[in-house]
């Protein structure tokens, strides 16, 4: 089973809600692999109660997450996370040549400037061309469709 515990469920074949009855193997097609997992989750299930097998035979029989996530106990995977990232930052700095740097320093590769907001003077003026030219035409189709209603009007 620990194989499967890194894998979402679609990799696995079963399905991502509880299931109620071996039926709705059939209904999704399962695999038989996965079918005969789920299926020992079941018969499993009344020689461990507390362990709730069929509640999560969705899961292979694993609750929750198949890790620790405890802050108590052991490691957390955030600590894992930023030893692993510590790690390659590390790594990196070496395969560049900046590990004799002092760990607090901080170096800075490239830096932002603000170079303004909103348009040019000319990209301005296009922009209002283009915002009066639009509003001539909603203005000039309105017109139009006033008129022919007013033409079938009168002809009716």
């Amino acid at each position: 089973m620990a194989k499967y515990a890194t894998k979402a469920a679609e990799n696995t074949g079963t399905l991502d809600r509880r299931i109620g009855e071996l039926a709705e193997l059939d209904r999704h097609h399962v695999p038989d692999h996965t079918r005969r997992l789920i299926t020992a989750c079941r018969d499993l299930d009344a020689l461990y109660p507390d362990r709730r097998l069929w509640a999560w035979a969705h899961m292979l029989g694993f609750r929750g997450h198949f890790s620790s996530k405890s802050r108590t106990y052991s490691t957390t995977l955030g600590a894992l996370r930023q030893e692993r990232a510590d790690y390659r930052a590390a790594q990196e700095a070496a395969a560049l040549g900046l590990d004799d740097r002092e760990p607090d320093t901080v170096l800075v590769l490239t830096d932002w400037q603000y170079a303004g907001h909103g348009h040019t003077p000319g990209e301005a003026a296009l922009a209002a061309t283009i915002a009066r030219d639009l509003q001539t035409n909603r203005e000039t189709a309105r017109e139009a469709l006033r008129d022919k209603l007013t033409e079938d009007g009168a002809a009716a």
